[in-house]
């Protein structure tokens, strides 16, 4: 791993300061030749359930009012596009050619086409502009076909059963040449919200879908943008309650920027459902992003065979300084990480399908899973964190061609430090804490690289770690402590680990005499022929590392390779069934808490 700078990040840390100063985090005492002793002092830092509420109290507040979407019928104002002559019913409005401009708030329903035409929204009072789109088809060959340039809130009306189409050309002459505006499709320099169950399809042959220098509030409608650069941006916030997205995009997807106030610049994602298709990142927030639920397809740069460690960023999802995901459904194939924050990233839900050519989940600070289903299917490394990675419950699964969960160290909020090709930092104070959950990694590199400690006080952890002697199962460098759940690791035996001295709960470490061919079962039973482990590693092995509540002080057990098992199989481990022998391997009594093999 690279080393940088390590960036402190505010605005929603959520007690990372409380938690750098728990107690006794820092207790780590010195190490065998194996640096398997040591002791971390158990604390309170498996209660970081941190939700999508939580943190979006400390974001601004965003426009949105109920009254936005209702009017009184008999005062809407209906205007017809044509390029022969666009005919209005009321007042509030100037015509020059094809080009509508609206100079007072109102509702206005919108039908018709102009082949090369604009609606404009220079409103100086205090009313809400509503445009209601009745089935249009705008085409600007210069300029933004839509240009809100001065209202206090406009909102788009998508009305029932119609489509709306809005296209701009490859090149635009500025009204505001200082400022380079307008300069996307749809453009507006005050709050916007969208809302509706009707359609509206932008095709953007210039720069952005939709952008906005203020905040974004879409509540509704089906929305299909293909853009040479971002789909939809919202400067101050983008905020998503619901509707159908669809963005094919050079640049970013769902955007917010602002970089200038620590409160905004932030995507919170309600609900919806969401196919993106984005050449940099699929959502970027410049501080958090928040998803409460919602269906996600994302996909960035080239997908997970597309790595690449130039200029451009392309994420899955990325976010500033917090990343919240509570629920949803999200299948994600990016080039770059999948799921990133330069500050603290935490899971509480949701069923996440992840195919990344570099980091699966990677945090610069703090990372906490509290829930969910995660599966990352293709990595360099897994799940990465420079400070703490903290397991709490869910079921998580983790293929990677590196570390399969890693805490080492390092920095570099942007880029992150374990890209391909990276490698990794001296030991430090980074944590594992395994508190809950069901894990399982098959990693080509470490299974477990922690440059610090491990704690585990509950769950069912499976690891396949390598075959490689360079490489381990596990690899810390000053504790761990176990003191209850299920631990296993097999892997080559040139580095092999086991739990440190000071845990509670007994383990044993097996360096066999010669490798065994992926598949081989191996038991663990009693003495009197009571069961405690049957074993399939995924891949060849030499060594296996194995903690267990059954496994008791003085009590003689043997173990065996080869032979059957009735049991039920999952991820390797056989349960509830009958185990009929191979060859025995030897026995072990024992006597303290990590017996070596």
């Amino acid at each position: 791993m690279k080393k940088a700078k390590i960036f402190i990040l505010c605005t929603c840390v959520f007690a990372l300061s409380a938690f750098l100063a728990c107690d006794n985090g820092d207790e780590l005492l010195s190490s065998d030749n194996q640096n398997s002793s040591g002791d971390v002092a158990a604390d309170n830092r498996d209660d970081y359930t941190f939700t999508v509420d939580d943190v979006l109290a400390n974001n601004c507040d965003n426009h949105e009012e109920s009254s936005d979407y209702t009017w009184n019928n008999s005062q809407v104002i209906n205007i017809v596009l044509n390029d022969n002559g666009i005919v209005v019913n009321g007042s509030g409005t100037t015509i020059n050619g094809s080009k509508l401009t609206i100079t007072t708030g109102g509702t206005y329903s919108l039908n018709g086409t102009l082949s090369d035409g604009q609606i404009v929204v220079d409103s100086d009072d205090n009313n809400i502009v509503r445009l209601v789109l009745n089935g249009i088809d705008i085409t600007n060959s210069t300029s933004a076909p839509f240009y809100i340039k001065n209202s206090k809130k406009t909102v788009i009306v998508l009305n029932d059963n119609t489509e709306n189409k809005v296209t701009d050309k490859a090149s635009y002459v500025y009204e505001d040449t200082a400022e380079e505006e307008p300069n996307a499709t749809i453009f507006s320099k005050d709050d916007l919200s969208i809302y509706g169950n009707g359609k509206l399809v932008i095709d953007a042959n210039f720069n952005d879908g939709i952008s906005c220098k203020d905040g974004i509030v879409i509540a509704g409608g089906n929305i299909e943008i293909d853009a040479v650069d971002d789909g939809i941006r919202g400067k101050d916030y983008l905020v998503v309650k619901d509707g159908d997205i669809s963005i094919n995009c050079s640049g970013d997807g769902l955007k917010s920027d602002n970089d200038a106030d620590s409160a905004k610049g932030y995507v919170y994602i309600e609900n919806g459902n969401f196919d993106i298709n984005s050449g940099a990142d699929a959502i970027s927030g410049q501080s958090d992003v928040l998803i409460s639920h919602g269906t996600f397809d994302l996909t960035s740069g080239k997908g997970s065979s597309g790595y690449s460690s130039g200029s451009v960023s392309t994420k899955g999802i990325k976010a500033g300084t917090s990343l919240i995901i509570d629920n949803g459904e999200l299948t994600i194939n990016s080039s770059d990480d999948a799921v990133h924050s330069n500050g603290n990233l935490v899971i509480n839900g949701g069923d996440i399908t992840i195919s990344s050519g570099d980091d699966g989940l990677h945090a610069d600070s703090y990372l906490g899973v509290n829930g969910g289903d995660v599966n990352i299917q293709k990595s360099y490394e897994g799940i990465e964190s420079r400070i703490a990675i903290s397991l709490n419950g869910g079921n998580i699964f983790v293929t990677s061609s590196d570390d399969g969960i890693n805490a080492a160290g390092g920095g570099g909020s942007e880029g992150g430090w374990g890209g391909p090709g990276g490698g990794s930092t001296g030991s430090g104070n980074y944590y594992l804490y395994i508190n809950g959950g069901y894990i399982v990694t098959n990693a080509v590199g470490d299974g477990f690289d922690i440059n610090g400690s491990i704690l585990m006080t509950g769950g069912e952890v499976i690891v396949n770690g390598p075959t490689s002697n360079a490489n381990g199962a596990i690899d810390y460098d000053r504790a761990f402590k176990i003191t209850d759940g299920l631990f296993i690791a097999a892997g080559s035996a040139g580095m092999a680990q086991a739990p440190g001295t000071a845990s509670t709960q007994y383990s044993v470490l097996i360096n066999f005499s010669s490798t065994f061919k992926a598949g081989t079962l191996i038991n663990v039973q009693s003495s009197s022929g009571e069961e405690i482990l049957t074993f399939s590693p995924l891949k060849t092995f030499r060594s296996l590392a194995f903690s267990s509540s059954k496994l008791k002080s003085g009590s003689t057990y043997n173990i065996y390779y080869g032979g059957s098992s009735t049991g039920t199989v999952n991820n390797g481990l056989y349960e509830n069934g009958t185990y009929t022998p191979g060859t025995k391997y030897g026995s072990f009594t024992i006597s303290s808490v990590v017996t070596k093999i």
